[in-house]
């Protein structure tokens, strides 16, 4: 029984493309930035970051924003080689399947529909926070057993704002990637200029007492603040997940990683160092905490146009988080480790039709019934692990394979890859024990299904069960 089998680069690929099922090529190196600005601005500007000041870092914030940051450009590096080298649906998964064979690329795939699925349904209801808070504003409010998830002493049954969300952004989905696009990048421009008008009206109301004491948590809630904004990252590795959609993935694959990432971590420094230079940090454990600080200083039209973009950027990360967990389903499908069915793609729309709705309707119940709590902390202990194990690949590739054509090479390698594996697994360390147990269990569970279907199913074992999986 060999569990380090591993695929060919060209197996990967297509071969020879006589019965590989396909993804239309449609996107630019314009597409994957917006992608990647799509998914990272969002919860992490409009909701993590007041929590983040208030219990963690302090003002010290942005500083765990630049900590998280530096992790991120080397992973990025990492992901950039491996995008433009092996341009196939799946991210970090895929990669692993070359670097280091299909038991580590199940392992790293299952960790994956964890972070993307938690994340999803997690973003799912913070929308649904703020899109209630914009009802309210007009004074139109929902049944209240009809607006968070299950918990009967409270009186509520089920989140109807979050369920209906997840629906309509998977329809938009199985429509077609390039109308996908479309509407990601209108929505980025929305949230966009919400982000620079904040920043225009906060610089003036800006009072650098309130930075004092700067590192009111010291270096340890820094560091404790950049683990739990992590969360806010997971956008780079979406963006991945569209290789095979490219039209020049060896070109446009590093280009849009590297932007979104350089543009989003510039404006998180910039709007945490003005947000904590607003309010003092002990009053942003709030769930709206750009808005709050403009209802701090009396800025409430400003505070209104807020909430429009925030509901516009959690709208993206959205879309992009079940984009991505759609992609990892069909590259783990067309490998033979889960049902052939999520890799059927639809002749017209050139999109896994089956496989989106199948996720739509498990995030939807997830996160209209179940109330997420510390699991979101799932989420960044699933990126960082799934950061590490790239960055390891990419060293492994090189010795390997160093004649393998790339697109895109990491300088300084081992240095940069080992930076990047050390500077993830310590930001896992500052993860409570609870998500290391809960992230254990998900993991033994997901070792169980592959001794029992995927081992047995996988293509490596049936090499001409291929091609059968199109609409």
């Amino acid at each position: 029984m060999n569990l380090f089998r591993k695929k060919s680069v060209q197996d990967l690929l297509g071969g020879d493309g006589g019965d590989q099922v396909r993804l239309s090529k449609t996107l630019g190196a314009f597409d994957l930035a917006m992608l990647g600005v799509g998914a990272i601005i969002g919860t992490g500007i409009f909701v993590i970051t007041g929590v983040a000041a208030a219990e963690h870092a302090g003002p010290a914030l942005v500083l765990s924003f630049v900590l998280a940051g530096i992790a991120c450009v080397f992973a990025a590096l990492c992901y950039s080689e491996f995008a433009s080298t092996v341009p196939a649906a799946g991210s970090a998964y895929t990669y692993s399947y070359a670097a280091f064979g299909e038991l580590l690329a199940w392992i790293l795939g299952w960790d994956l529909i964890l972070e993307y699925g938690v994340a999803a349904s997690a973003v799912a209801i913070g929308w649904s926070g703020y899109f209630q808070s914009l009802l309210n504003g007009f004074g139109l409010h929902l049944p209240h057993a009809l607006t968070s998830a299950f918990d009967p002493d409270k009186g509520t049954y089920f989140d109807v704002p979050a369920a209906v969300i997840i629906l309509l952004i998977t329809l938009l989905l199985t429509r077609g990637i390039r109308k996908t696009a479309r509407f990601n990048t209108v929505m980025v421009f929305i949230k966009l200029a919400v982000v620079f008008l904040f920043i225009a009206i906060g610089v003036w109301y800006v009072k650098p007492g309130n930075w004092t004491p700067f590192m009111p948590f010291g270096f340890q809630g820094v560091a404790a603040g950049a683990s739990a904004i992590f969360f806010a990252y997971i956008g780079f590795d979406s963006v991945s997940t569209a290789a095979e959609e490219v039209k020049n993935p060896q070109r446009d694959m590093p280009i849009g990683i590297i932007s979104s990432l350089a543009i989003c971590t510039l404006l998180y420094v910039v709007v945490s160092l003005i947000l904590t230079g607003i309010v003092p940090y002990t009053e942003l454990n709030v769930k709206n905490p750009v808005a709050f600080a403009l209802e701090y200083i009396g800025q409430d039209w400003g505070a209104g146009l807020l909430s429009l973009g925030a509901i516009a950027g959690i709208t993206t990360v959205l879309l992009v988080l079940i984009y991505g967990q759609s992609r990892l389903f069909f590259a783990m499908s067309r490998d033979g480790l889960i049902p052939r069915l999520m890799s059927r793609v639809n002749p017209k729309t050139q999109t896994p039709v089956v496989n989106t709705w199948i996720i739509g309707s498990i995030v939807t119940f997830v996160a209209g019934f179940m109330p997420l709590g510390k699991l979101a902390d799932l989420t960044s202990i699933g990126t960082l692990f799934a950061f590490s194990v790239v960055s390891v690949g990419v060293w492994v590739m090189r010795r390997t394979q160093p004649n393998l054509k790339r697109g895109f090479r990491v300088p300084c390698v081992p240095v940069i890859s080992t930076l990047s594996t050390l500077s993830c697994g310590y930001l896992m360390l500052q993860l409570g024990a609870f998500t290391w147990k809960a992230f254990g269990v998900w993991l033994v569970i997901g070792l169980a299904i592959y001794s029992i279907y995927g081992y047995r199913h996988s293509a490596l074992n049936n090499p001409h069960s291929g091609g059968e999986s199109r609409l």
